[in-house]
């Protein structure tokens, strides 16, 4: 027997903006001193204390820049956004699983919206 839970919304966020929300869940949980934070919330808290360099500011504005490039959707859009990829091969990375490849005209509009980042 399998129970399947519906799924009610989805929305992509990137590291950046997960970090902020997270941040102020841990605060509301650091104010009930009986309610215990989970272990997978700390482990959550952690990565995105790592990996968030932009603020959440930033990386809307990046996903935005890079939903205007015809071949970006919204998915991978974040995905860059999180990665911030240097070069052609680290953004080919990112686009192994699709079903086309980009030219390097295509892969190097990419990195220059990404550059403005750095």
């Amino acid at each position: 027997m399998t129970i399947f839970k519906e799924k009610v919304n989805e929305e992509h966020l990137t590291v950046a903006e997960t970090k902020e929300i997270l941040e102020e869940l841990e605060v509301e949980r650091a104010a009930d001193e009986e309610r215990e934070m989970r272990y997978e919330l700390a482990r959550a808290i952690e990565h995105v204390n790592r990996f968030a360099v932009l603020s959440p500011e930033e990386s809307r504005e990046l996903v935005d820049e890079l939903l205007d490039i015809e071949k970006v959707d919204e998915k991978t859009a974040h995905k860059i956004a999180d990665l911030r990829p240097l070069d052609r091969s680290e953004l080919r990375a990112v686009y192994a699983q699709e079903r086309y490849s980009l030219s390097g005209e295509e892969l190097d509009e990419i990195l220059n919206v990404v550059r403005k980042y750095d």
